[in-house]
């Protein structure tokens, strides 16, 4: 199943530098221990790497998580 961005009802993104290699399990824990949010609440969990191209977007449609990885974003400044 896709996501429906228009759909969660929170967006949170995650201040500073996460490292990206870490994968649905470890940022699960990272959301539930350090921020004491539900994951199951239709939230949308946005993750910064160091480099400021690249995003990881943690997601649970009702049936499982959805890990959405996106590098490359052309930024005009």
């Amino acid at each position: 199943m896709l996501v429906n961005y228009h759909a969660p009802k929170h967006v949170y993104i995650v201040c500073g530098n996460t490292d990206l290699r870490k994968g649905i399990d470890t940022l699960a824990i990272l959301i539930a221990d350090n921020f004491g949010l539900d994951l199951y609440d239709d939230s949308l969990f946005l993750f910064c790497g160091r480099r400021n191209d690249r995003f990881k977007a943690l997601y649970w449609d009702g049936e499982g998580f959805i890990l959405l990885f996106t590098s490359g974003l052309i930024m005009d400044v």
